[in-house]
């Protein structure tokens, strides 16, 4: 990811982007957690909810593609994605 800096901040189209997400990361090898560690952070200093799954939101693949054949990457992304629509429901049923 990456932004033009406006007023010492992303852009908006980046902050929309942010909003709305969970921190993920494909990798090679190194860095994964340095990536989900600076994206987290981020959205703890704005004071968002960070929805977690059962292991690092990561996956691993050398070359393009690579990252589907990760098996407990993919199983993790898919309870990750359980974990948004309970939270985003029990969200809903607050209103």
């Amino acid at each position: 990811m990456g932004s033009p800096v406006y007023c010492a901040n992303v852009s908006a189209n980046m902050q929309a982007l942010l909003e709305r997400a969970a921190a993920v990361a494909a990798v090679r090898r190194g860095g994964a957690m340095q990536a989900v560690d600076t994206m987290n952070h981020f959205f703890l200093n704005h004071e968002m909810i960070v929805v977690g799954s059962t292991y690092w939101n990561m996956g691993y693949g050398q070359m393009p593609g690579d990252v589907c054949n990760d098996e407990e990457g993919l199983a993790n992304m898919r309870n990750l994605g359980q974990n948004m629509s309970y939270l985003l429901n029990a969200l809903k049923s607050c209103e």
